[in-house]
């Protein structure tokens, strides 16, 4: 369907980048990128790459050049150079201004405790006492560590089980950087992804369950088995903090659930795993929406085409796979209902490959659950988890 929007520019060349471009073409709307090899996975589908690292601020104003607007794939960007890009014309979406209180989990943390939003209780590292090694008074190990830039997949995370671990800790990593956090019980994880655009509308995905192992993202289920109540506490913790940030892009918290009420967990200012089933479940996928709102285009909505959906990760198996990776492929091909997305990574041990969605079709949740289950094991039998 072509469109009179022009080149849409997305600051890194992974998978997010590359579910994308596949949005532009759906629309005929071109996108470049900008990422540091011709080998990355959305090279082969933008229409036009600029190599540059994403931290690199000349690259991306060589990108505006050929751009109409800029997104992003990943909140790993120099703030202070990009700003003064922003203030010469180039335009970003999300802005530069709502991102930066968002690019490191410490300013986060800060963030989500000025405006009262519930999260776990935390202090930054370096006020730990060197000598005591003393946790806050009502803390108690374990407890957790988690850098303030750049960790993603469990990368950037410690579990801190008792004051050796505290201090081996302390003495291997910048203190001002890292902050630690009180252990929270949960029964569940949950996520949601929304959009808010330039007249401030916000629009929401459906609030999903996430299934970890080893801090990576396993299996997303497709809606998350919630009474209204939690659907909408979810909701508005999510909307004042993109009201508060006026913040034009797409958006995905990430929650704990359990004794403690709703939790705050990760903030991420860009689409996310947990969204990648709205590609087929969704009447416009989370790459839509974030295409459509760089692009200046009207937004569309969001609601379910499906009863429901599972989302599976692929992680890398190595060399002790059990199948060749052609038949693992052919095989998940094969199961009613899938559909397969595939990064086009070297497979590599735990590294994410692709990605699974099956829709689901029973109306009721009961059933569906038990749906949902026999699908994964299907997957799996295939594709096992190395994490497992």
């Amino acid at each position: 369907m072509p469109n009179d929007a022009g080149t849409i520019g997305v600051v890194g060349g992974g998978q997010l980048a590359l579910m994308l471009c596949e949005a532009g073409q759906a629309r005929g709307i071109p996108v470049a990128i900008q990422s540091a090899s011709d080998q990355d996975p959305a090279a082969a589908s933008a229409q036009h790459q600029v190599i540059g690292a994403p931290t690199d601020a000349i690259a991306t104003a060589s990108l505006a050049g050929c751009c109409s607007g800029i997104t992003f794939e990943n909140e790993w960007i120099p703030v202070e150079a990009l700003q003064s890009l922003e203030q010469d014309g180039v335009l970003f979406k999300p802005s530069i201004q709502s991102l930066k209180p968002l690019v490191n989990k410490l300013s986060q943390r800060r963030l989500l405790d000025d405006l009262d939003l519930p999260s776990p209780d935390w202090v930054g590292l370096d006020e730990i006492d060197l000598k005591t090694l003393a946790l806050p008074d009502d803390w108690r190990f374990p407890v957790m560590a988690k850098a303030g830039h750049g960790g993603y997949d469990g990368k950037g995370t410690r579990v801190i089980k008792d004051r050796l671990a505290l201090s081996e800790l302390l003495s291997s990593v910048v203190a001002k950087d890292w902050l630690l956090e009180a252990w929270v019980p949960y029964d569940r994880e949950l996520a949601l992804v929304l959009s808010r655009d330039q007249q401030g509308r916000i629009r929401s995905f459906p609030l999903v369950e996430t299934h970890q192992s080893s801090q990576v993202c396993d299996w997303v289920l497709a809606p998350a088995p919630a009474d209204q109540l939690l659907e909408a506490t979810a909701y508005n913790i999510a909307a004042s903090l993109l009201t508060h940030l006026n913040y034009v892009g797409v958006m995905a918290l990430e929650y704990f659930y359990g004794p403690q009420g709703l939790m705050v967990n990760e903030v991420a200012p860009r689409t996310h795993n947990s969204g990648h089933f709205s590609i087929e479940a969704c009447n416009s996928s989370q790459f839509d929406q974030q295409l459509c709102i760089t692009a200046g285009l009207p937004v569309p909505s969001t609601e379910l085409v499906a009863p429901g959906a599972l989302m599976v990760n692929l992680l890398g198996l190595g060399s002790d796979a059990e199948l060749p990776l052609d038949e693992r492929l052919t095989a998940l091909q094969t199961i009613p209902g899938s559909h397969l997305h595939w990064y086009g990574k070297e497979e590599m041990p735990g590294r994410k490959m692709g990605h699974v969605t099956v829709l689901l079709q029973q109306p009721d949740a009961d059933a569906r659950d038990g749906e949902a289950r026999d699908v994964l094991t299907n997957i799996r039998s295939v594709w096992p988890n190395p994490l497992n």
